[in-house]
């Protein structure tokens, strides 16, 4: 009887279609170590398109959200709809990104797979925290320094 939470998609009376885990072989087969370096260097490419897309949730996607609230406010002369439009939209980028960002791991995972790595785990928790800190110490950076609290730490500035 399968009752484990883990093997029915966290119900009890059955798993959901198309639910079922991944299942890999054991071990991958290797190719040529000419085909490894080529696939090595894809599945780096993919992890820094991976990095570089996470990198856009720190700056240009609440700044284009801010821009088009900002439009939409102009244009209704309604505050309230900017900002629901804006918010909307924002919510919109930011789970679209993530959706993107998994299917960039499962590539990812498919290709160290084919360079040779037993990879069954994905990257994103990774990526996500490490340009989190990129992110949260550029804001910082920005905050203290740059923006707005810096004239109340130097005046006159």
């Amino acid at each position: 009887m399968r009752t484990d939470p883990t093997d029915n998609g966290g119900l009890f009376v059955g798993r959901r279609p198309g639910t079922a885990p991944v299942r890999y072989r054991d071990t991958p087969e290797r190719g040529t170590a000419k085909r490894q370096k080529v696939d090595g260097a894809v599945a780096n490419g993919v992890l820094a398109l991976m990095v570089i897309f996470n990198l856009l949730f720190w700056g240009p996607f609440p700044v284009l959200g801010l821009w088009l609230a900002s439009q939409v406010q102009y244009r209704t002369d309604s505050v309230s709809v900017g900002i629901g439009v804006g918010f909307a939209f924002l919510l919109l980028l930011l789970f679209g990104g993530l959706w993107v960002l998994k299917r960039m791991d499962s590539v990812w995972i498919l290709i160290r797979r084919a360079a040779g790595y037993d990879q069954r785990e994905g990257v994103i928790g990774k990526v996500f925290g490490t340009t989190a800190i990129i992110g949260g110490s550029a804001f910082t950076f920005w905050l203290i320094f740059i923006g707005g609290l810096g004239s109340m730490a130097m005046p006159g500035h």
